[in-house]
Parts: C-alpha cells; structure tokens; sequence
C-alpha cells in the first residue's frame, strides 16, 4: 500500500485528488490549516487529517515523521490584483503559499522519499503564461515550475520524479468566487460570468476537478516512470 499526502486537501482540487488516491487503495493524508474542513472532507472515510501551515517551516517539518510514497504539493491561491493594487503583503503571501509552501513540503519529503517516490506540485496555466489580473499568483507558479524542472534533475538519479500539474480554471470554490466577482463588478449573469472564466479554454467550459485527479493517479502510476520535469496542462487547449 502506498502512503500519499495531500497539501490542502481538505477542499477543491486537493481534495478530489485525494479521494481518487483514497478509491485506488492507498493510504492517504490530507492536510489544511482548519481540522474541522479536514474532518468533513475525510468523514467516511480512512484519510488522515493533519493541520499544517505549508508557509511555516517547523510545521511542514512535522509532517513527515514517516516517509511517504507519493507527496502532491496542492496547498495554494491568490487575489485578483493588478500590479498597481498589490500591496508588498499581498505579495509576500501569494510567494509564501504557493512558492515557499511547495519547496518547504518537497524538501521535507525528500529527506525520507525513497525510490519510486513521486513529487507532484498542482501549478496552473498561470505558470506557463502571463496573466495581468494575477501578476503575484502567476510569478509564483511560475517559480513553482522551476523548482520542480530543478528537483527532477536533482531526484532523478535516486527513482523519482518530480512534475507539475497545470490546470485551467477549474470547478472548484475559487473559480466560483470569480464567477461571483465579475458578476458583481460587470453586473451580469452567472453564464455570462462562466462564459467570461472559460473563455480562454477552447472547450469552453471549467476543468472537473476530477481530471486534474485522474492526472496525478497517472504521474504517480509506474507507467509515469519516465515523465520527470514536465508541466503537464490540463486546460482543453488553453495552453
């Protein structure tokens, strides 16, 4: 049985991803800053709830008192924010969570990961692309990319392998709160709000959270054995 841990997995895509490794058999940990998110999310089921703050270096430090086969690095999110309204805090933060928190979990794990151990970092198109409405979010997945081209050169030797999953806007609570957001700011309706989020998928339509699941069950899967320090975009076309 293979012991996996998801960074926020208490909701969104973290969580799908957890419960797709929780359907495959595996043993799985989910973690978030709110035990009682966490405890919903696993009820009925046999995942393991542990509160940690990814962006605190003795917490994430804590969390891996065993090793684990597969660590998926999901914990993340930004305000949408021009460069012009974005205070040093909301900087600082956006690179805190989503840049420092994954780097502190990868190094973590990687002091007990032994061969045939998985890395995934969930990234986004943003990290592939410019986004001006998102220009902390988007230099911070950005960064994430190249910590995780720069760990599989380093973990390739020892059987493991390091990726990046890039989702387009998916079907989870943020998207949802930008849906509500250009509603509120363009007064119009929630189809045309949808129509605005996806209109750069050429399916037109908000990624299942499922299918960003079903790409870490593949990276994390023996066949995967040779993807190492690919972002792989799960966005109908997008990118």
């Amino acid at each position: 049985m293979r012991h996996v841990i998801i960074t926020g997995g208490g909701t969104g895509i973290g969580l799908s991803i957890a419960q797709a490794f929780c359907a495959a058999g595996d043993a799985v940990t989910i973690t978030g800053r709110r035990l009682d998110v966490l405890e919903n999310a696993a009820h009925g089921t046999n995942m393991r709830c542990r509160v940690c703050d990814v962006t605190d270096e003795e917490h994430v430090a804590t969390l891996f008192d065993q090793p684990y086969d597969v660590v998926v690095a999901n914990a993340g999110g930004g305000k949408p924010l021009k460069l012009n309204k974005t205070s040093l805090d909301d900087w600082n933060h956006t690179l805190n969570v989503n840049l420092t928190g994954t780097f502190l979990t990868f190094r973590a794990a990687l002091t007990q990961m032994v061969e045939g151990g998985r890395l995934i970092a969930i990234a986004s198109t943003a990290s592939l692309k410019g986004n001006a409405t998102v220009p902390s979010y988007t230099a911070a997945k950005h960064g994430v990319l190249g910590l995780v081209r720069s760990v599989a050169q380093d973990v390739a030797t020892r059987g493991i392998t390091c990726n990046a999953i890039c989702p387009g806007f998916t079907d989870t609570d943020m998207a949802q709160t930008a849906i509500a957001g250009l509603m509120s700011r363009f007064e119009i309706d929630r189809n045309a709000a949808v129509k605005m989020i996806t209109s750069g998928n050429p399916q037109g339509r908000l990624v299942d959270p499922a299918e960003v699941a079903n790409t870490a069950l593949f990276l994390a899967s023996a066949g995967a054995r040779s993807i190492n320090g690919h972002a792989l975009s799960v966005s109908g076309g997008e990118i």
